[in-house]
């Protein structure tokens, strides 16, 4: 009588995925700098809403592919839990970003409007921002893209050239481009330091970092004390004390 070999059932491996690409995080301090205050701009702004906001963590896009991953200095996801990630895996997270900024650099600037640009088209990012905070690699050292049709197309800053009939009206020599994000709901622009500035596309106020925030509250607090010690003197004042 023949013995009937029994097959073992193939396991499959568990696929690695690494949580860095062996890259430098930054070019510079300068570069680290700003992409810090970047991601920690935009997560204070979107702070207690279903919105992701995270930077220099690996992306992957392929299911099985530990080699297909990208790592955006910056990018916004809608729809996703704002908690804290090792990576981001498209297929499990079930949204892409909308938003992707890039802080480029010498090293980076080629790559950031080739290559990342098709991938980033191809993943359905839907504005694409990429920023020079040196200011000398890009000339305007900050551009916007806005994805059309499976490719990307440069969006026309709002305090660009205007046109009327015959006259066309510039803006001033060495003044930054504005943009206008639908999706952020902010207007991205550059201060004389050639720092990212945004501001609530509705109230036109500024984002503030942590420490410009607490600094307005103290500068607040001391009005107010301040005024009440006014309105005390004034009240003994007026009743003759």
């Amino acid at each position: 009588m023949t013995e009937q070999l029994k097959s073992t059932p193939v396991v499959p491996k568990e696929i690695y995925y690494p949580e860095t690409d062996g890259k430098p995080m930054a070019e510079s301090d300068l570069h680290r700098e700003r992409m810090y205050a970047l991601i920690h701009l935009l997560q204070r702004f979107f702070a207690g809403q279903q919105v992701y906001v995270s930077g220099n963590l690996l992306i992957y896009y392929e299911q099985g592919n530990p080699h297909k991953s990208v790592a955006p200095d910056c990018f916004v996801v809608w729809g996703v839990e704002p908690h804290f990630r090792r990576v981001y895996k498209l297929w499990e997270e079930g949204e892409r970003p909308q938003v992707v900024f890039e802080v480029s650099s010498k090293s980076t600037q080629r790559e950031d409007l080739s290559t990342k640009m098709r991938l980033y088209a191809g993943l359905g990012v839907e504005e694409y921002y990429i920023y020079d905070p040196t200011a000398e690699y890009l000339d305007p050292p900050l551009a916007a893209f806005r994805l059309v049709g499976g490719g990307y197309v440069p969006v026309e800053p709002v305090n660009g050239e205007v046109r009327l009939g015959d006259l066309a009206f510039v803006p001033g020599a060495g003044e930054p481009p504005e943009f206008v994000s639908a999706l952020l709901g902010l207007r991205i622009t550059l201060d004389e330091e050639n720092r990212l500035r945004f501001y609530h596309s509705i109230t036109g106020e500024r984002l503030l970092s942590d420490e410009e925030a607490r600094l307005q509250a103290e500068t607040r607090a001391d009005q107010a004390e301040a005024e009440n010690a006014r309105l005390r003197e004034e009240l003994a004042r007026l009743r003759g004390v």
